[in-house]
Parts: C-alpha cells; sequence; structure tokens
C-alpha cells in the first residue's frame, strides 16, 4: 500500500478519539496497528479454466535456482487464481513503534494473526515476539500491563479479536495486525466506538536516512454523500472532528520536525482541539451527537471559532463546567442509523 506513495511505510496507526465529558464506546484507550505493506492489496490475479497452475520464485542472483512456491492442478471450468505476498523487513519497526506506543498508553498490546490455519503468518508473530521479549518485556511487566497473560506477549487468532473488541468496551488495549485483517478491525473499532469520524488514521514510514515520515488522513474517508449535498446547496451536518485531528496531527508533526514555532503550534492545536471537545460536550455539536436540534456544518465551525478565538485571547482553554455524569450521545442520532431494524436485532437474541 505505502510503498506506491514513494517511502517505506511501515504502519498504519489508528486510535480512538476521547472527549473528556463524554462517554463514547470504549472507555480508555484503544490503539491499532495495520501492517501497511504488502497482502491482498498488492494482489496479481487472473481468471483461469481448467489445468495445472504454477507459482514459482526467482532468486534475485543469475546463479539462482527457481523455487517452486506452490503447485496444483485445477478441475474448476471457472476459476481465479491471486498470487500476493507480506514483506516483512519492516515489521521490526512497526513492532517497535507498536510497543513504545502501547507502554506510553499504558495499555496491553495483543498480536492478532490468523497463524494457525494460514500458516505463512507465523513470521510476523515471531518478529513481534522476539522484538518485545528483546526490547519490552520487563518494562511492561514492571507495570503489571501483561498480568492476564502470565506476563507474556499475548496473541489473539483474528476470529477472537472481532468479539473481543465486542466484548472490551472498557478499552485500555492495543493490536497489531496484517494490513487486511487491520483494516477489517479497525472498521470494527470504530463503530463499536461511535463510527470511523472518532478514530484517526496516520500513516508511518521512514526516509532512507531513518527520519520518520507521518501522513495524516481523516479516517472516515470523503464523506462523498455530504460533499454531493453540499454542491446541490443543500443543509449538511458533518462532523469534522476525525478531519480536525489529522490536521492537528500534521501540523504538530510538521513543528517537531521544523521546531522554529513548534511552542506556538502545540498551543494552538491544543487550544482548538479543547474548543471541538467543548463544544461537543456542551450540546453545540452537529446532529451525528446532538439529533435534529444538532448544528448544521457552518453553525458547528462558526461556533468552534468563537471559542477557539476566547482560548486563545484568555491563552488557555475555560474550566470545564461542572457535571455530574458524563455526556452520553444517543447512538439513534448516528448517521445511517434509520436503517438499523431494532426489532430485527432484539429477535435474534430472544
Amino acid at each position: 500500500l505505502l510503498p506506491a506513495r514513494g517511502w517505506n511505510g511501515i504502519t498504519i496507526s489508528r486510535d480512538t478519539i476521547h472527549i473528556d465529558g463524554m462517554e463514547l464506546g470504549f472507555k480508555e484507550p484503544v490503539l491499532f496497528e495495520r501492517h501497511a505493506v504488502g497482502g491482498e492489496y498488492g494482489a496479481g490475479w487472473k481468471q483461469v479454466g481448467k489445468g495445472r497452475l504454477v507459482t514459482k520464485f526467482y532468486p534475485n542472483d543469475k546463479y539462482g535456482e527457481a523455487v517452486t512456491v506452490d503447485e496444483r492442478y485445477l478441475d474448476d471450468e471457472h476459476n481465479v487464481a491471486v498470487v500476493y505476498h507480506n514483506p516483512y523487513d519492516n515489521v521490526t519497526d512497526l513492532a517497535r513503534h507498536f510497543f513504545s506506543r502501547c507502554l506510553k498508553a499504558g495499555i496491553t498490546p495483543y498480536v492478532v494473526t490468523k497463524k494457525t490455519v494460514f500458516k505463512w503468518q507465523e513470521g510476523f508473530w515471531q518478529i513481534m515476539k522476539s522484538v518485545f521479549d528483546a526490547e519490552f518485556k520487563p518494562q511492561f511487566n514492571q507495570r503489571g500491563l501483561l498480568a492476564r497473560s502470565n506476563g507474556e506477549l499475548p496473541h489473539l487468532i483474528s476470529d477472537a479479536a472481532t468479539m473481543q473488541i465486542i466484548r472490551w468496551t472498557q478499552g485500555g488495549f492495543g493490536m497489531a495486525a496484517h494490513n487486511y485483517d487491520g483494516d477489517m478491525l479497525t472498521d470494527e473499532i470504530a463503530q463499536v466506538h461511535r463510527s470511523p469520524g472518532f478514530i484517526t488514521s496516520n500513516l508511518i514510514g521512514k526516509r532512507s536516512d531513518g527520519v520518520p515520515i507521518m501522513e495524516f488522513e481523516a479516517s472516515h474517508g470523503t464523506v462523498a454523500d455530504l460533499w454531493h449535498a453540499h454542491q446541490r446547496g443543500e443543509e449538511t451536518s458533518f462532523n469534522p472532528l476525525g478531519m480536525a485531528e489529522a490536521l492537528i496531527g500534521a501540523m504538530r508533526h510538521a513543528a517537531d520536525l521544523d521546531s522554529a514555532n513548534k511552542v506556538f503550534v502545540h498551543h494552538y492545536t491544543s487550544m482548538l482541539r479543547q474548543a471541538m471537545h467543548r463544544t461537543m460536550v456542551y450540546g453545540q455539536g452537529t446532529r451525528d451527537l446532538c439529533g435534529p436540534d444538532g448544528l448544521t456544518t457552518e453553525e458547528f465551525i462558526d461556533k468552534v471559532a468563537w471559542r477557539l478565538d476566547r482560548y486563545l485571547k484568555m491563552g488557555k482553554a475555560e474550566a470545564e463546567e461542572a457535571r455530574t455524569a458524563p455526556v452520553r450521545p444517543n447512538r439513534k442520532y448516528r448517521r445511517n442509523y434509520a436503517v438499523v431494524d431494532e426489532d430485527a436485532i432484539a429477535a435474534m437474541f430472544k
């Protein structure tokens, strides 16, 4: 996925976004690393008929002999042959990035594979475990973060991970997986937390000289339906949290690389984040949080701009209003919730 962008990609980090004073799906942070190269996304394929299918590897050496990876006979008249590979040179970098983030956040790391069936994934697990054991295991044990796994790095089969994500709503865990599994599991995390607009998506790589490269995006994508509605002159209520978090991340990373304005940029982005969060908590959010009475896209932006201007002039955010309980947005306000048949779902569990 990432090498096509012209640099050595390592992982896509996707984390839950949390707002003080608002209760979302996970109570504590959930961090995820999606191995951002290879797998199904770079697959080659052909539709073929009945016959012999041979996959060969030719070493990058004119004297090396070809190695048969697989050979099989296809009995069906209609087949699709697919070939892909998983590059593992950068998994060591992924492991260090993942375990460092989990340790800093004080959460338990899990490596997710389907290696019991997909035997080729064993290498991913072995590299992750070797880095963990050599460089991180004592620190995690000292902080009691491996208590449920007898002091060892926990492994989860991908099937089990899909179930635990639904069950572990307390949060406080991290997962690292191959490209496709990471894509699917982070979508599930987003839905449990609230929506794709409530998780970050940061592409992590490095230059040939080792300098880190980070690319920030909104996890929810382009939200084309709302854009088309805007082009037609229709009223929209778009929650820009995911996009704003991407911009904040990009500004902070740029400031870290060129520190001339680092203090100002970090202060400004901190005030922007707090202005957005407080606006949402105070019931002035978009309709995915506040229902039909929520603000339009433009109204929300204006309200955040007003609050941000106040914070910048004061030099700090205002004291948060006292609350007896966190705000819990109604799940029925989520986009596309109208298509959910609650009666049918309830009947499934009778």
